[in-house]
């Protein structure tokens, strides 16, 4: 499919596309590149690629796909130390949360004979770095690549197959549209998260241990989720803050209607909120974005 791949990037993302190139004839040669010395250290440690570039620009040199798994904040740095020795006609893609922020780098830099066509795996755990990693982490997960009106269309078709050859599935869409489902799909959950375990944690230091020790379900799996890099999701929020804010001033209207439904003491509308989203979890798992039963981490019998 390509004649040489470059991952720069390998976390927990990074590291998954690698595993699983390494497992299916999509590439004669792959190079990897991480300014980080420990993740270096363990792909080596793990023999996951040969061929560890020692700076940017021999990286990408003579690559026909360049996959960009690095947090939003880097990819302006990136791109301009290593923009001098890209291949004619190169198809950069990347995994990034956010869209529109990145397509105005590229459109900035002006980056002449390279066709860039965003993607993101909706695929990922609370962990992080190439230990992380493992090759079925897309199978059966969607990836939205944003093609636009300039956007060769044979070069969008070998991206959409090559996410296909790793195990996705495949959704065409437009940065605005991916930025705003994304805000509500994963955005909006993290910000929440966050805000609920700090919260839990920030209530009473005193009772700090009794609420780690007796965490229900609800508190524990909003920790999973509150666990994820904290680089990153820095950045999304950043890069996605307008649809964000938008997003979390209905959510704050919901909790006010909920609040206020408490101090009522209306159970006829408490019992129309908690019914109007039960079935929701039944759909998620008919369009089979989760099992009946997932285990969120915790230890089987």
């Amino acid at each position: 499919m390509f004649e040489k791949i470059t991952i720069i990037g390998c976390g927990l993302i990074g590291s998954s596309i690698l595993r699983n190139i390494n497992n299916n004839e999509i590439s004669k040669s792959i190079t990897v590149f991480d300014k980080s010395k420990n993740v270096v250290e363990t792909i080596k440690k793990e023999n996951l690629c040969s061929n560890i570039a020692k700076d940017i620009q021999s990286a990408v040199k003579d690559s026909d796909l360049i996959i960009l798994a690095i947090p939003l904040s880097s990819y302006k740095e990136v791109l301009l130390s290593s923009k001098d020795a890209f291949k004619k006609d190169v198809l950069i893609t990347d995994t990034g949360s956010v869209k529109k922020e990145v397509n105005k780098v590229f459109e900035n830099l002006n980056l002449t004979n390279i066709s860039w066509i965003a993607s993101h795996p909706i695929a990922g755990t609370e962990e992080s770095g190439p230990s992380a990693g493992f090759k079925d982490l897309f199978k059966d997960r969607w990836t939205i690549v944003c093609d636009t009106k300039n956007s060769n269309k044979d070069k969008v078709e070998k991206l959409k197959k090559f996410w296909e050859f790793l195990g996705s599935k495949v959704k065409l869409m437009s940065i605005e549209e991916h930025d705003h489902i994304l805000a509500l799909t994963s955005h909006l959950p993290h910000a929440v998260a966050y805000n609920i375990v700090k919260t839990a944690i920030n209530n009473d230091e005193k009772f700090r241990d009794e609420i780690i020790k007796y965490s229900a379900g609800g508190l524990r799996d909003f920790t999973r989720i509150a666990s994820s890099d904290p680089l990153m999701w820095r950045d999304i929020f950043i890069d996605n803050s307008e649809n964000v804010i938008k997003i979390l001033d209905e959510f704050s209207k919901n909790i006010d209607d909920f609040k206020k439904a408490i101090i009522e003491k209306n159970g006829d509308k408490l019992l129309k909120i908690f019914a109007s989203t039960k079935n929701v979890r039944k759909e998620i798992i008919q369009a089979g974005q989760d099992v009946k039963s997932p285990d969120f981490g915790r230890k089987k019998n």
